[in-house]
């Protein structure tokens, strides 16, 4: 279990796929459009999705010659909320100890 779970800090370790679940979050979006909004290349930002979709993180479907993507599980969200809240107490507890007079 601690393998899978480093396994999946792993990938989430990445800004660029962190960046992508972002924009993802608003729902389907197509992988040139993440590209342009990303300023990658498509086969980049492929690349990223796959390793996603393999994780189970995110569904794709093709329509034509267009990949879709979208989150499926939403679960990475709190995580990364979670994540987020901790280095702002770190930080703001960091900015205090220094405002402190010694």
């Amino acid at each position: 279990m601690a393998a899978a779970i480093a396994e999946r800090f792993r990938l989430l370790a990445e800004p660029t796929r962190l960046r992508l679940l972002d924009l993802l979050a608003d729902g389907e979006r197509s992988v040139g459009s993440l590209a342009g909004e990303l300023g990658c290349t498509q086969a980049n930002v492929s690349k990223h999705l796959a390793l996603l979709a393999d994780a189970g993180l995110v569904e794709r479907r093709r329509q034509g010659l267009h990949g879709y993507y979208r989150v499926c599980d939403p679960a990475v969200f709190a995580l990364c909320d979670q994540v987020c809240e901790t280095l702002r107490r770190h930080a703001d507890a960091r900015a205090a100890a220094l405002r402190e007079p010694a």
